[in-house]
């Protein structure tokens, strides 16, 4: 018979191998599965850091770096909520501080970009910061925009948004698209209890009256503004809008006497001077008109109204 022992210690050392090769296997998932965590927990940790680091720049209201550090960061997660909101907030932030349009309409244009971006992640259903802000970008667009003003600014309304200029950012939207009984509503909800109103929101309303041929509305919040407004310039408007009421109710009297009272507050003004000229023509007195209209002119030789009035 054939011996079984060179056979038996044969097959113990495949044993012990095999069992070598499956602690090294599993000692080797194990790492690998260590390695992972480690460098998934690292990820997030610098994640974390990134943004922990990109509030602190935020909160300390340098929009500058915080505008390059979440631009340079969405580089590589171009659909992280915080940097879109964050790069969207700070290029506003910076497109109204700027001096020259042409770089307020490029941070303006960057905002907008990121915060459209935002609509697109569920994250946004429910934060009216992105619909407030992208009203107001779109505000610094130009008229043409006034549609988008209203869709967003009504939005963060519905999220009960309470921003405190809303109102008057909707009033002038809602102006712009002619619908000025919407717009004086919105403005209405500016009004604070006890508080003086701003002249640019008393001219505001006047103009929307105005529009409405509301005459008697219009006058009272121009009366308001002058009456209670410490900018010369703010009641001179107030004054020429007035007189533009009184002249298209037929009350030259009282027409004449707000151009003539702005005349002799400020001086000398051409554009004044024109529409007392428009005044007395209106009232078929053609040579008071022109010489109205020459003194507007003289003044002012680029008043294109004036000019054409003289046949120059």
């Amino acid at each position: 018979m054939h011996s079984n022992k060179p056979w038996s210690r044969y097959g113990r050392h495949i044993y012990r191998f095999n069992r070598i090769l499956a602690v090294t296997a599993a000692l080797i998932v194990i790492l690998a599965v260590s390695v992972s965590l480690f460098l998934a927990t690292s990820f997030k940790s610098g994640v974390k850091n990134e943004k922990r680091d990109l509030q602190r720049v935020w909160n300390a209201g340098n929009y500058e770096q915080a505008y390059v550090i979440s631009k340079n960061a969405l580089a590589d997660k171009p659909i992280d909520y915080f940097l879109l909101t964050t790069n969207g907030f700070s290029a506003y932030q910076l497109g109204i501080s700027q001096i020259n349009n042409n770089n307020t309409l490029f941070f303006i244009d960057e905002c907008i970009r990121s915060l459209r971006k935002t609509l697109l992640l569920k994250e946004s259903a429910n934060d009216g910061r992105v619909y407030y802000v992208l009203g107001k970008a779109y505000s610094y667009k130009g008229m043409e925009y006034a549609d988008l003003v209203i869709k967003y600014l009504e939005k963060a309304n519905s999220l009960s948004y309470g921003a405190s200029d809303i109102p008057e950012y909707l009033g002038l939207a809602y102006a712009a698209c002619s619908d000025y009984r919407s717009s004086v509503e919105a403005f209405s909800r500016s009004f604070i209890p006890g508080k003086q109103p701003s002249d640019t929101l008393l001219l505001s309303i006047a103009r929307s009256y105005m529009a409405m041929e509301e005459y008697s509305m219009a006058a009272g919040y121009l009366k308001q503004c002058i009456d209670s407004s410490p900018d010369s310039k703010s009641v001179i408007v107030a004054l020429l809008l007035l007189a533009e009421i009184y002249k298209t109710t037929n009350d030259f009297v009282n027409a004449e006497k707000m151009y003539v009272s702005i005349l002799d507050a400020s001086g000398e003004n051409a554009e004044v001077h024109y529409q007392l000229g428009e005044l007395y023509n209106l009232q078929g007195d053609t040579t008071k008109a022109r010489a109205e209209w020459r003194i507007a002119y003289r003044q002012n030789p680029a008043h294109s109204k004036a000019r054409a009035r003289l046949n120059i």
